[in-house]
């Protein structure tokens, strides 16, 4: 697990960047919130609402990551004005909760925009939680939301907005329908069905922590799309957790909230979450964990049997999670897995034509920022072929066939990336073979996207040059890794891979 975090490709050192800049930017907006006078708890507060706006939004356009990050506070700061106001008032209290909840998970049906609103909103009304926050204290904390918003922005879209030269990717529309035939609706549902059951069992654990065990379900259906995806992420969540209790009580606790050493770590906390968020859940949520305990520490409520809660908490939200997609309007994995896979297998042609034309003396082509997409999309295509390739999975056939399917996608980017390599070089010289291996594998995709046959790959053929023998080279190896994924994705006369 740890050889995955550290090892896994990191094209044009996107994660490291993305890790680098929340640093950076929740350090700001954290420094100013206390130039400003602002409390510990205004501080936090801003500090979160840094990071939620780094973290979550993700328009393909740096115009629009800019308007969204505009729109949080409009949606923020009535929800946190609501919860603050039924800070008494229990039982109102939770049914706002539950209907935020379920609110966040729909407005996923409007894209990435929709996922970043709703998330902040459902953070905003836990932070409220988190943090004990009365009526009085809401002019202060909506100063310091501002700020921090204006201090991490002026990072993101200022001085480190490397987005202009690789634009951040899309994720693919949720899928259609109307009613409960559409995917977020359904999630919604659950999420409100989990977010009560945890609600329940988490006030029978702890009358004061009992937020975290809906927490915990919130974060299990964020970025999920079907029961399986959900299943492993609650396993995940839940593991992360336990990692980082571990880690608290040899870090957190003996520090005793020392204001310093608590800075250090939170922000080694941060790097950890937006570094590892791309390629592991579990490392994520240990890094989660650990933040979460430095800051009890540092509001002088930390103790070993707070840290115990927290996993108790966390178990209740994740069983919230886990029997809400098994019983209440269950999703399939089928469609969602079969969407990624072939935005995958488009990407790669996708790549594959923009390093030729490359090759070809196009100064505009440029295969860099479809390599650092199509790494993005094998992470989603690993997420959600994850419940089939778990050691645990009694489906001992689909999951050879997961297995093969990952292994060979992994080839095809490994190929690209080389491919992406060759061309950055200004010595690569352009070859007619070239064009007709692209055209090659632009048939192979096609072919797998449509469930027809596809062809073998072309034989390595005659003397190649210097400059030209390591292009093709990754292009024939690509040709094979894409006719080789014909079997494991065939449908016919087997069951689907994923069902």
């Amino acid at each position: 697990m740890l050889k995955r975090v550290f090892v896994a490709p990191d094209p044009g050192r996107m994660r490291l960047r993305f890790a680098s800049r929340a640093v950076l930017g929740i350090t700001l907006a954290v420094a100013v919130c206390g130039v400003a006078g602002h409390s510990l708890v205004a501080a936090v507060t801003g500090g979160l609402a840094a990071l939620l706006a780094l973290f979550t939004v993700g328009d393909a356009t740096v115009r629009g990551q800019a308007v969204t990050t505009a729109l949080l506070p409009v949606v923020g700061f009535p929800v946190l004005a609501l919860a603050a106001c039924l800070h008494d008032v229990p039982v109102a209290r939770d049914v706002a909760f539950l209907a935020v909840m379920g609110l966040g998970v729909y407005a996923r049906r409007w894209g990435p925009r929709g996922h970043s609103l709703g998330v902040f909103a459902f953070m905003m009304f836990f932070a409220t939680q988190f943090l004990h926050t009365v009526p009085g204290q809401l002019p202060e904390l909506f100063g310091a939301v501002l700020l921090s918003l204006c201090a991490s922005s002026a990072v993101r879209f200022g001085a480190w907005c490397y987005e202009r030269r690789r634009p951040v990717p899309a994720a693919p529309p949720a899928p259609g329908g109307t009613g409960l035939a559409r995917t977020t609706t359904r999630q919604a549902v659950q999420a409100v069905a989990g977010g009560a059951f945890a609600l329940a069992l988490g006030q029978v654990l702890s009358h004061e922590r009992w937020y975290w065990a809906v927490g915990a379900t919130w974060w299990v259906f964020v970025n999920t799309a079907s029961s399986g995806e959900t299943l492993v992420r609650s396993f995940r969540r839940v593991l992360g957790t336990v990692l980082g209790i571990g880690v608290g009580f040899v870090l957190a606790i003996p520090l005793h909230g020392a204001p310093v050493p608590s800075a250090l770590i939170v922000a080694v906390s941060v790097f950890g979450i937006f570094y590892t968020a791309a390629v592991s859940y579990t490392w994520m949520m240990l890094a989660v964990t650990v933040m979460a305990g430095v800051l009890y520490g540092l509001l002088g409520v930390l103790d070993p049997a707070l840290l115990a809660l927290r996993v108790a908490e966390t178990g209740a939200g994740a069983l919230g999670a886990v029997l809400a997609v098994l019983l209440v309007l269950p999703v399939t994995t089928h469609a969602t897995t079969d969407a990624w896979i072939q935005r995958a297998l488009r990407c790669v042609h996708a790549c594959t034509a923009e390093a030729a034309a490359r090759l070809a003396g196009s100064e505009a082509a440029d295969p860099a920022p479809r390599v650092a997409e199509l790494e993005q999309l094998l992470g989603k295509v690993r997420f959600s072929l994850a419940p089939l390739v778990h050691p645990l999975s009694p489906l001992r056939d689909r999951k050879e066939r997961a297995g093969q399917v990952l292994d060979l996608l992994d080839v095809c980017a490994r190929e690209v990336r080389g491919l992406a390599a060759v061309a950055a070089d200004p010595e690569a010289s352009h070859d007619a073979r070239l064009a007709a291996a692209c055209w090659r594998v632009e048939a192979a995709v096609e072919a797998l996207t449509t469930q027809r046959a596809v062809p073998g790959a072309a034989d390595v053929v005659g003397e190649l040059s210097h400059a030209v023998e390591p292009a093709l080279a990754h292009l024939h190896s690509l040709e094979r890794a894409l006719a080789d994924l014909a079997a494991p994705l065939q449908r016919t006369g087997r069951a689907p891979l994923m069902g």
